[in-house]
This record gives structure tokens, C-alpha cells and sequence, in this order.
């Protein structure tokens, strides 16, 4: 059972595998129709399409963040109908770095299905290393997902009550200039939680796209740690999707138990009542 990344040497003998799914989350926040326009074109053969908005996320309330958490019912019925049970091997990628891919992988394990894992390297390495590729469409035979535990969140609540608890470790896994309010492309307040620490998802990641070793990993996330239990790292991000890399880089450093603020800074923001940091760590 795969948990956390393979690569594509790996996925490719399973490709017709029936006791194997793949989902394609290919995404752009600035493009919401550009992911699934690319798997029409090409994708992984056997692949099955899921929309970061409209499959993985609940429906936005303008105070609950860009990403909600989707409905328990209504993302294991998408499951079910991407032929996702609980003796399939799922594994996930996106088109590069693995963002939206780590949100799906991470919401299977909050469901409780724990055999998912991230393509390492994404589309971008798949097509790099000249892996199969098609564009006829996927004929899925449909399956009955169940729902059958609960990985650990926080909402805005918890983390407000904690800002000053310095057992907890609130980590974001935003762009340097978008952790410090320099910038902010996508919400309409610029700045950060305050008391939280930036880890951008690209030093979870080697120059070739594909994670560094879990000893390399390791490493650098006992440092952030500084004594603290993993079970204290509360991840957020923009809108719960990118925290979901670090989760997992956090895994594969053997590091597990972490857990995600989904709303992060998208549902913090919106609320003019809760206090707001920016400039440099």
C-alpha cells in the first residue's frame, strides 16, 4: 500500500490495474476551466477528472474560504463515481509541484482511506520521463466509497484561542511575499495569522519538481519543530490547499499527525475582528 508518494516507474505497470485509480487534479486559480480543458487534451491513460472547485471543495459563503472542506456525503458520492473503494490503490497528480494534488490526497486520508498517494513529480515529470499519454476519454465503472474515519482539523476558533500558545506551531505554506503582505494575488486582505511561521511549499522540493528525500525533509521540519510534537503543527496556507503539501512532505519525513486549518488565511481574513500580522517573521 502506497500512503504517500510514488513515482511514475512505479504507477506505470499499473495502469491498467483495476485495483488502481487515477485522479487527475490539474488546476488554475486564475483559470478555473484550465484543468479539465487539459485532461480532455491529454492525460494519463485510465484517469479520472476531479475539479478542485466543484468536486473537492464545499461551496463558498464569502466567510468560509476559498476551499471549504466539501460535504462528507457528497465527496464520497464523487468518489464513488470516479470508481474510488475501499480496495482501490489511489494515486493522485497534478501538473507540477503538487498542491492540488496533496488537498485530494490529504482529503481521501481524512475520509479514511489511507491507500492514496501523490504522483512525485506531477504531469510535468510524467511527460519529461515520455510515459504513456492519451486523449480518449476514461470509461469508469462506478464503486461505493465509504466514509470510515476523520483526519484532525482546526477552524478559525481553535486557532484564535491558541495564537499564544507557544506549544502549537502554526505553520503557512505560502510564498515569502505573500506570508510578509507584499502581495496577495487571490484574497482581498494582504498578511499573515500572527505567531505563524512561512514554510513555502517549494522547500518541500527538489530542483526537478519531485520531493526531496525524507531524510532531507526530516531534517529541516525537526528544526521548525524545535521540541514540539508533529501533533502540535497546525498547517494553513490561502485556502487550505497548499498546507496540504507541507502535511504531506510532513509524512514522508516520518513526521505524521499534523493538522490542517482548511479555511486558512482566505476565512481568517474575512472576519475584520481577528488580528493580522505582516512584515518579516
Amino acid at each position: 500500500m502506497h500512503t504517500t508518494i510514488v513515482s511514475p516507474a512505479e504507477l506505470e505497470p499499473h495502469l491498467e490495474d483495476p485495483r488502481w485509480v487515477v485522479l487527475d487534479v490539474r488546476a488554475n486559480l486564475r483559470k478555473p476551466d484550465w484543468g479539465r480543458e487539459e485532461y480532455e487534451h491529454e492525460h494519463i491513460p485510465g484517469a479520472r477528472y476531479l475539479h478542485i472547485d466543484d468536486d473537492l471543495s464545499a461551496p463558498k459563503t464569502g466567510a468560509n474560504g476559498r476551499h471549504p472542506l466539501p460535504d462528507r456525503d457528497a465527496i464520497a458520492a464523487t468518489l464513488g463515481r470516479a470508481g474510488v473503494d475501499e480496495t482501490k490503490q489511489v494515486v493522485v497528480y497534478d501538473q507540477n509541484e503538487g498542491a492540488f494534488a496533496a488537498r485530494c490526497w490529504w482529503t481521501l486520508q481524512w475520509l479514511g482511506h489511507e491507500a492514496v498517494a501523490v504522483l512525485d513529480g506531477g504531469w510535468a515529470r510524467w511527460m519529461r520521463e515520455q510515459r504513456p499519454h492519451t486523449d480518449r476519454p476514461t470509461i469508469v465503472a462506478p464503486a461505493s466509497f465509504r466514509v470510515r474515519g476523520s483526519r484532525p482539523v482546526v477552524d478559525a476558533a481553535d486557532v484564535l484561542a491558541h495564537l499564544d500558545d507557544r506549544r502549537r506551531l502554526l505553520l503557512d505554506a505560502r510564498s515569502p511575499e505573500r506570508f510578509r503582505g507584499e502581495s496577495e494575488p487571490f484574497d482581498p486582505v494582504a498578511g499573515r495569522i500572527p505567531g505563524s511561521t512561512n514554510r513555502p511549499v517549494n522547500a518541500n522540493l527538489a530542483p526537478d519538481g519531485s520531493f526531496r528525500p525524507s531524510g532531507e525533509l526530516r531534517q529541516a521540519f525537526v528544526a521548525a519543530l524545535a521540541g514540539r510534537d508533529p501533533g502540535e503543527v497546525v498547517h494553513a496556507c490561502g485556502s487550505g490547499v497548499t498546507a496540504c503539501h507541507n502535511l504531506l512532505a510532513m509524512e514522508i519525513a516520518g513526521l505524521p499527525g499534523g493538522k490542517l486549518y482548511p479555511g486558512s488565511w482566505s476565512e481568517w481574513c474575512a472576519d475584520p475582528a481577528r488580528p493580522r500580522a505582516s512584515g518579516p517573521e
